[in-house]
């Protein structure tokens, strides 16, 4: 099938303006947070003010913030994709009684919203002696991420190869050895895919940090920087360069693991 050149040029007018639409506001953010903080500063001539990022990593504290993040995003990541895989393997290869439930059990914690359950959660972790602390905002974060890993790894291994894991169960291999040596190395893309998606929603989570730590002791970048607001309202090019500096992780992640998240997407909307 011929594509005329006029149908081309068309799409190619589609996605530019699709991409403006998305890259126009990191651009305006972008242009701020290196713009000058006041028009005295402004008449210095200089086009492009670094010390913006600075001044607001050290003011707004963000360094601490971002330790924070990135201590609750390492363990939630790392529990959850372990228990997804886990959990996947076995409501997507093997039969037992009550896979159904637990496969349906596992939805139910993807279609709760936060909202539904966080007051009497709080509660809950109180009593513990867990609020305030770490686990007090990851372990609800990696509940929230299970749910959906298991979903999304279950319909990976339910379309794998079965004359592979055939093949290895006819070598000898126990379960854990074909899982951890057959599977999870083919399953590299749709892992790195969850890993992605779960350091982004960890990363990005507002709420649990919110009230799971109320006294502040455990507060994440994106809470800091919701405080940093309120303190410098006016300051727009610091909430620009501090917001900036949020982001950047998740984007950094993504340009690393484009190529595999892309695969592991596309494979997931072929097994479906």
């Amino acid at each position: 099938m011929r594509v005329s050149r006029l149908e081309v040029s068309a799409n190619y007018l589609i996605l530019a303006v699709f991409a403006l639409i998305v890259l126009g506001p990191l651009g305006l953010i972008l242009s701020l947070a290196l713009g000058p903080q006041s028009a005295s500063v402004g008449r210095e001539g200089r086009a492009l003010h670094w010390e913006n990022f600075a001044e607001a990593w050290e003011i707004g504290r963000f360094g601490q913030y971002m330790l924070t993040s990135v201590t609750v995003a390492v363990v939630v990541v790392v529990a959850s994709v372990l228990v997804s895989i886990l959990a996947g393997y076995a409501l997507g290869t093997m039969r037992f009684r009550g896979a159904t439930f637990f496969f349906y059990l596992f939805l139910l914690g993807i279609m709760v919203p936060t909202e539904a359950f966080i007051v009497p959660l709080y509660f809950d972790l109180r009593l513990l002696g867990l609020t305030n602390t770490i686990w007090g905002v990851a372990l609800p974060q990696i509940a929230m991420s299970i749910a959906f890993g298991t979903y999304w790894m279950r319909t990976y291994f339910r379309s794998a190869s079965r004359s592979l894991m055939d093949a290895a169960r006819l070598d000898g291999a126990g379960s854990m050895r074909i899982l951890w040596q057959v599977l999870v190395p083919n399953a590299r893309p749709a892992i790195t895919t969850l890993v992605l998606l779960v350091f982004m929603w960890t990363w990005n989570e507002f709420l649990v940090p919110l009230v799971m730590s109320p006294s502040g002791e455990v507060r994440t970048a994106p809470l800091g920087l919701a405080f940093f607001q309120g303190q410098y309202t006016q300051g727009t090019a610091l909430l620009a360069a501090g917001a900036v500096m949020v982001a950047l992780p998740v984007v950094v992640l993504y340009i690393f693991l484009q190529r595999h998240f892309l695969k592991g997407m596309l494979e997931g909307v072929s097994a479906h």
